[in-house]
């Protein structure tokens, strides 16, 4: 225990001095697994597992479904479904944002990355409410929390992760996102409704959109709706695996953009390099989380967590409650995803003893992730937008994602509370 918990300090304090996660977690994994062992069967360890993560079938999913991402990017899918969101919100009060919001949805079911959601939503939806005369706050606000359902809605590359570091079933991790990314989207409308109750300026009505333009604006978006069905469809009819769902969304999303005439030789290069850049990255902090993941296991940390708690005499939700509050903390200064891969080895044995459904606990730790990728200091979806809209200061775009957050913390508790919104679904695919 003492052992691991030194370890765990050390990683925090390479990263907080600036190594990036992947190489803290692998460094401190190796070394720590040669003082349990030796420097002979640490670096024998090291090698095996990163020979067998690269030839890992089951992980190509995460390429596929990125090259997806980018070919979703280049095909204008954003634009359609903002149009169409748009056709149906924009006369409310705040309703350019609220079909910010659903437009940010109906993308992330077909890109999978909260930073390609918001990087992309902000040029095809700031303009329009900057035209209406939203104000900077809340538009760029509901971009960003928009964003964030990117890792939840499925297909989502921190599911996949998830998954497999801790060896449940993709499909059901995908389907189970479904359900609370719908009430997540719900609960940010209610948030921008919220502030257009307490500052009517900031988010006038738009048109009214005719029948005729609602209708035209549903046919535009069918490749978004068709290519979801197929992908998410497919998983949950047992039709095939998601390494192969990930397979067909990428092959419909390429011919999608083949199709609208959006994809030259030289854009193609540039989204299989874009791919390949986005998946090493991703691979290179998957295996320096598993290095630590083998160290910490075998220092004991699992058991000692489980001792330490036993000796609190804490219920199985106070652990939980526990775990939350330690996830909120770490998201003030943690990126999220090197915060996902950093925590769930250690947090996930103890779930389990505890008698917790893992894939409950994946969609509550995902949900906890979105909640840091909006929350000072290091929100990454803000720095993200920041850069993108250049002229909207940080403090702007955090002060209008305040009511967002909160949403979340509300859908967190509903989420904890009652698990059967996570579990309903998976538990109709049976085995």
């Amino acid at each position: 225990m003492l052992v691991s918990s030194i370890g765990l300090a050390a990683v925090l304090l390479l990263a907080f001095l600036g190594l990036p996660i992947a190489f803290s977690m692998g460094l401190v994994g190796v070394a720590g697994f040669a003082l349990l062992s030796n420097m002979t069967g640490a670096l024998g360890m090291a090698a095996r597992l990163t020979v067998d993560t690269a030839q890992n079938y089951g992980l190509s999913v995460i390429p596929l479904f990125i090259l997806m991402g980018t070919f979703v990017n280049r095909a204008g899918l954003a634009s359609e479904l903002y149009t169409a969101s748009n056709a149906f919100l924009g006369h409310r009060r705040g309703g350019l944002a609220m079909a910010t919001v659903v437009a940010c949805g109906g993308f992330s079911a077909i890109c999978g990355s909260s930073l390609a959601t918001a990087a992309t939503m902000s040029k095809v939806a700031m303009p329009p409410m900057r035209r209406y005369g939203y104000s900077d706050r809340l538009a760029s606000a509901s971009i960003a929390a928009g964003g964030t359902l990117g890792i939840l809605i499925p297909p989502s590359v921190v599911l996949v992760i998830y998954g497999i570091l801790t060896e449940q079933s993709i499909g059901k991790l995908f389907i189970a996102g479904i359900l609370p990314g719908l009430l997540g989207i719900l609960l940010y409308l209610l948030a921008v409704r919220f502030t257009v109750w307490r500052d009517p300026a900031s988010g006038p009505a738009g048109e009214r959109a005719g029948t005729a333009r609602r209708l035209s604006s549903l046919r535009n978006s069918w490749a978004t709706l068709a290519l979801f069905l197929v992908v998410i469809g497919g998983i949950y009819g047992g039709v095939f695996t998601p390494t192969e769902a990930a397979g067909v969304g990428a092959g419909g999303a390429l011919l999608i953009a083949l199709v609208r005439r959006r994809m030259t030789l030289a854009d193609l290069a540039t989204c299989l390099v874009e791919a390949v850049e986005t998946s090493v990255s991703l691979f290179a902090i998957l295996i320096g989380a598993l290095l630590f993941s083998n160290f910490v296991n075998r220092a004991g940390l699992p058991d000692g967590l489980l001792g330490l708690v036993t000796g609190f005499d804490l219920t199985p939700m106070g652990v939980i409650v526990a775990i939350l509050l330690v996830y909120i903390l770490l998201g003030c200064v943690f990126e999220s995803l090197s915060m996902m891969l950093l925590t769930v080895p250690i947090f996930y044995p103890l779930v389990e003893s505890l008698g917790f459904d893992l894939i409950w606990f994946g969609i509550i730790v995902v949900v906890v992730t979105e909640i840091s990728l909006i929350t000072p200091p290091v929100g990454l979806n803000v720095f993200v937008l920041r850069g993108v809209l250049g002229d909207v200061t940080t403090a702007t775009i955090f002060r209008g994602v305040t009511p967002f957050w909160i949403a979340d913390i509300l859908r967190l508790a509903i989420l904890v509370l009652v698990p059967a919104i996570s579990l309903f679904l998976p538990s109709l695919m049976g085995s």
